[in-house]
């Protein structure tokens, strides 16, 4: 079973552009993390409301995707585009595990 989940967060209205542009560029980079089955961005129907879907193989390989080289400084700027913090919101198989 995929660690999976969908984060919901609020970005501040002067810095939209800058956290799409940031978030266009984690998307770019994270097909070269192992264990990363997907991810990816997108705006909500609520004004300034953004959230990103990420799927890896196990919880290492997301607290691996944190720390990388390419991925910490850009996180760090995305949290700092935030209005507030966001909700991890988990996402499980149908299937249950056997």
């Amino acid at each position: 079973m995929a660690y999976s989940f969908l984060s919901r967060f609020r970005i501040k209205a002067d810095r939209e552009d800058q956290f799409v542009a940031l978030a266009r560029q984690m998307e770019s980079l994270v097909d070269r993390e192992p264990g990363t089955l997907a991810f990816k961005f997108f705006r909500l129907g609520e004004p300034g409301m953004f959230a990103v879907y990420e799927s890896f193989v196990d919880e290492a390989a997301d607290k691996a995707h944190m720390e990388t080289d390419h991925g910490k400084p850009l996180i760090e700027q995305m949290i700092g585009c935030m209005d507030g913090s966001y909700e991890r919101e988990m996402l499980y198989d149908l299937e249950p595990a056997r």
